[in-house]
């Protein structure tokens, strides 16, 4: 069994036990007919994930690793904030007319500012501070900018990453407010976990220990039979991740950089309806 599956059970089987609903209350989601959509949560879920030892992907059923890794590079390689940046329809519900989803996650990360040493944007202060001053205790991102948020078409969910450099090892704390365990929690993981190997490979470091720290980690009334299905399913031991060692500067990586060796997961689509 892989470690990712052992932590999705445990992360699923807590919430659902010990979680609290929220049908008492107004909520913003709504499903695709205007029902509300309403969720078991409960939070500060914290989870850690050994780079070193193995890729946390899961089994239970399959993650689509490539598209993944394009929508992550579509926010931290390319910045942007356009779908039609993106070959993927994940963002097609937030965007307008234009493809735009606002001042949003890309587009915060390539917003430049000034410091002493010159114009860095966030990505490009990581890699920077990473290469020249790995000592640091300030080498951070954050998306979640209060003073864009009215242009934002949907909030950051995923808005924050600390890196820290311990001996050779490239750690990082990914902080998210909120999260949809079935439809999103290890596609975030997957793609955070990549972003590692990836920073860590072009800095000269190896990926060490990415720690996944959710507010509102929570179940959609609609999905809680599917997720007690996937979570009773057989599990698989882990693929072997790599990346392509030949690139050695992040604004080359694309999503064909990335291999899974012996990927055996779940057979059968797992269809689901998504909350806007």
């Amino acid at each position: 069994m892989s470690i990712a599956d052992e932590i999705f059970r445990q992360n699923v089987r807590d919430i659902l036990t010990n979680g609290s609903w929220d049908t008492n209350m107004d909520v913003r989601p709504k499903w695709e007919d205007g029902t509300p959509a309403h969720t078991i949560k409960l939070f500060g879920l914290v989870n850690r994930y050994d780079l070193s030892k193995e890729f946390p992907i899961i089994t239970v059923r399959r993650t689509f690793l490539k598209t993944a890794v394009k929508e992550l590079l579509w926010i931290w390689q390319k910045k942007s904030n356009n779908i039609n940046d993106l070959d993927a329809h994940i963002w097609d519900s937030w965007a307008d007319e234009t493809g735009s989803i606002g001042k949003a996650y890309g587009y915060q990360l390539g917003v430049k500012h000034h410091y002493p040493e010159g114009d860095f944007d966030q990505v490009d202060r990581v890699l920077y501070d990473l290469k020249h001053n790995p000592a640091s205790r300030r080498i951070i991102t954050n998306i979640y900018n209060h003073h864009d948020l009215s242009e934002m078409h949907l909030y950051p969910c995923a808005y924050s990453m600390t890196f820290n450099v311990t001996g050779d090892r490239l750690n990082a704390i990914l902080n998210q407010r909120s999260q949809d365990m079935l439809a999103a929690n290890n596609w975030n993981v997957v793609q955070y976990a990549v972003l590692v190997h990836m920073i860590a490979q072009v800095c000269g470091l190896k990926a060490g220990e990415l720690v996944h720290v959710i507010a509102d980690a929570h179940i959609y009334d609609r999905h809680v039979d599917i997720i007690k299905e996937l979570a009773e399913r057989e599990s698989y031991p882990a693929p072997k991740f790599s990346l392509d060692e030949s690139v050695t500067d992040f604004y080359d990586f694309t999503a064909d950089s990335v291999r899974l060796e012996d990927y055996k997961y779940c057979e059968g689509d797992v269809k689901f309806p998504v909350a806007i």
